[in-house]
């Protein structure tokens, strides 16, 4: 099965949308939300401050009275200049494109299996800037492995499951983290869909430079082909 066919493979999984966070989506509690670097709205928050990042979040849900803001699929954005983790080079590979959808909401919401599987890695990925704990699960459909990964998790997730544990379809495998552990952000769940992990355990890039990006673009679709928010 080649990479370009993965989307399609994902569209056949579920008509219905699969859930990834503990909170009910009754349909006005979610909502979009832009942090591209198109957003003239961040020009006046200092996303370097994890505290005013996540003031302009909750803001931005009472505002909409919401519970979650979502989005992020293939968003441009200049959130990232504050670590070298994403910059150590020059403008031409600066990773700031994100590869999966971001759930903005509360510390302390759980976070579910997307679907049934096993669980591939767990580490915690302390790079500023970076996911904080992350648990990869790994899932076989129709003769297809993939991958889910889970970043921003707090750390008492990834002491509860090992590798090689069974996870069903809507199990809690954890718990969105504080900006003390998550890699300094606002509280959020990173979910991505990953068809080859090129051989990475715990970890995979959730941003990638512009020359780069119709390769990881094939390799990660879309997560809200599952979600469908």
């Amino acid at each position: 099965m080649q990479s370009i066919l993965f989307s399609d493979v994902l569209k056949s999984i579920c008509s219905e949308p699969l859930e990834v966070l503990s909170i009910d989506h009754t349909g006005d509690n979610f909502v979009y939300i832009d942090l591209s670097k198109t957003n003239s709205d961040l020009d006046a928050v200092d996303v370097s401050s994890s505290e005013k990042f996540h003031k302009y979040i909750e803001a931005y849900l009472r505002t909409n009275k919401a519970d979650v803001a979502y989005g992020g699929y293939l968003e441009t954005r200049s959130i990232y200049k504050r670590s070298i983790h994403f910059n150590k080079q020059d403008v031409a590979t600066e990773r700031n494109i994100h590869l999966g959808i971001d759930l903005w909401c509360q510390d302390g919401t759980g976070v579910l299996a997307v679907l049934e599987g096993i669980v591939h890695s767990i580490k915690n990925n302390t790079n500023y800037g970076d996911y904080g704990p992350t648990i990869i699960l790994k899932h076989h459909y129709q003769d297809v492995i993939f991958y889910t990964l889970y970043g921003h998790l707090s750390i008492e997730s990834i002491n509860t499951l090992k590798v090689g544990d069974s996870v069903t379809q809507g199990q809690c495998i954890g718990y969105l983290g504080t900006s003390q552990v998550n890699g300094d952000y606002p509280p959020h769940l990173h979910f991505q869909v990953i068809k080859d992990l090129q051989g990475l355990e715990g970890d995979y890039p959730g941003v990638c430079n512009k020359k780069d990006v119709d390769f990881y673009a094939l390799n990660c679709p879309n997560p809200n082909i599952l979600l469908k928010i």
